[in-house]
């Protein structure tokens, strides 16, 4: 009996991948274990192996396009057998690819679903929950996963991004009349909307007129929407180069908007005197790198210095939900990898437990699997990330919050600068951290106090022996 091949789930968040492509021919001979196609989520591309020896069949997925998690998209058998998943018939299964168009025929099933039920919406678990958690009406979210045809989770959080600035009172005042603050034009301060803004809504839901016969409730409720018509290209304005927002590169534009449109940011800066700091790293490059078989880097002390200042202020190691803030136990630092695929954040688990050449390890793993494209699902998912620019001789930046972390530290260049040290006029060794924090977890002063004790531990790094 063949052995079905189904995308494996990658990850607790992970719904759906793009198939970027096949390794072997339809039809070729594989051992179990070898590596026959690639998928794509949101962190990396994984590879994923033949389940049996045997011969490779196909089903109708081209590659480039998006599939949801545990879909069987091959079966390995005999030579003569055909791509026919359990409980799908071989005559079915054995349609040419080019016949076989999945979101063409989801969509003709979503809208046969609608027909019969025109409240029917599709959608992920996860995204179903979120919706819950966030009283969203899910007919009224864009789905793009499953062709267009399946509301996701990314669909919520981008719905609930493009939420129209808007005060608590008329907030309240518009769920409790059922009224969609997308529809209203805001007359406050940038364009915000205010309570008088959704009390003349409310008027003039109360004087519309009562519904024309013939019409269902659906055609009187739902405005037309017009299309958004496309740019118009001006001379000196030439397109020389497209790339489609999708795979990573998609995943993190929508996550970056939706931190920068629901997170309260707040960035606090602070010069630190990394003099000792550079001096320390310096010293264990003579002593250590022939032994550990690599050179300590400042990336590795940072993530040190980190965990132990997140041990001591446990609330800067939490998260936000819907309804409540949670502290996190473990410790997972994650550190930002600029690769050609674009930004990713492979994570050093329980930091806070390891010694400083298991950190420099650990790290150097990440690192190479991200910048190769070969991260492990348990590569990510951290508790609070650090980011840095040094290397580009920026001084200091504003960070986006990783969410739902609720920080992230950013970390300037070290470069020589003149200042006041010990009632003297002396070069030192500067650097800049931009602590970006979420206000909604926690205060300014308690954030000033974890960023106060990073610095400490960079001036005075002998103090981390104390910890």
């Amino acid at each position: 009996m063949a052995k079905e091949l189904f995308i494996p789930k990658l990850g607790q968040t992970v719904e759906e991948v793009r198939l970027v492509r096949y390794l072997v021919e339809d039809g070729a001979k594989v051992d179990q274990g070898q590596e026959v196609l690639e998928v794509e989520t949101d962190k990396a591309v994984f590879a994923v192996e033949s389940p049996a020896k045997g011969f490779i069949h196909f089903g109708p997925y081209k590659e480039d396009t998006t599939v949801a998690v545990l879909t069987v998209v091959a079966t390995v058998g005999k030579v003569d057998e055909k791509f026919a998943p359990e409980g799908v018939p071989a005559e079915a299964a054995a349609a040419p690819v080019e016949e076989a168009k999945p979101a063409e025929v989801a969509a003709a099933a979503n809208l046969q679903a609608s027909v019969s039920n025109p409240t029917k919406v599709f959608a992920s678990p996860r995204a179903k929950k979120l919706a819950a958690e966030e009283h969203v009406d899910l007919s009224k979210v864009t789905p793009t996963g499953g062709g267009g045809v399946r509301v996701a989770e990314r669909d919520v959080i981008s719905y609930l991004a493009s939420a129209p600035k808007s005060t608590p009172i008329a907030e309240r005042m518009a769920a409790e009349a059922g009224i969609d603050l997308r529809t209203l034009t805001g007359s406050g301060a940038g364009g915000t909307i205010t309570k008088e803004d959704v009390q003349q809504a409310v008027e003039k839901k109360g004087s519309q007129k009562p519904e024309v016969r013939g019409q269902t409730e659906q055609e009187t409720k739902t405005p037309v929407t017009p299309a958004t018509p496309a740019m118009p290209v001006t001379p000196g304005q030439e397109v020389t180069q497209r790339i489609p927002l999708k795979g990573i590169k998609g995943i993190v534009a929508e996550r970056m908007a939706a931190s920068a449109h629901t997170v309260a940011r707040v960035t606090m800066f602070m010069d630190v005197d990394a003099t000792e700091f550079v001096a320390l790293r310096e010293r264990l490059k003579a002593k250590v790198s022939e032994a550990w078989g690599f050179a300590p880097g400042y990336n590795d002390l940072l993530i040190r210095v980190v965990s132990t200042a997140l041990r001591k202020y446990p609330y800067m190691n939490a998260r936000i939900t819907s309804d409540a803030i949670e502290f996190l136990g473990p410790i997972h630092v994650g550190m930002a990898v600029d690769t050609d695929r674009g930004l990713t954040v492979p994570v050093v688990r329980n930091a806070d437990q390891k010694n400083l050449h298991q950190i420099g390890s650990e790290l150097r793993e990440l690192v190479d699997r991200a910048r190769k494209g070969r991260s492990l699902p348990s590569d990510f998912g951290g508790t609070f990330t650090i980011t840095s620019l040094g290397p580009m001789d920026v001084d200091g930046f504003t960070p986006i919050i990783n969410i739902p972390e609720a920080a992230i530290l950013g970390v300037g260049r070290i470069a020589d600068k003149p200042v006041i040290y010990k009632g003297q006029i002396a070069a030192r060794k500067m650097m800049t951290l931009s602590l970006a924090f979420d206000h909604r977890v926690t205060d300014g002063a308690p954030a000033a106090k974890f960023l106060k004790t990073i610095k400490e531990l960079i001036e005075e790094p002998f103090l981390l022996l104390a910890e």
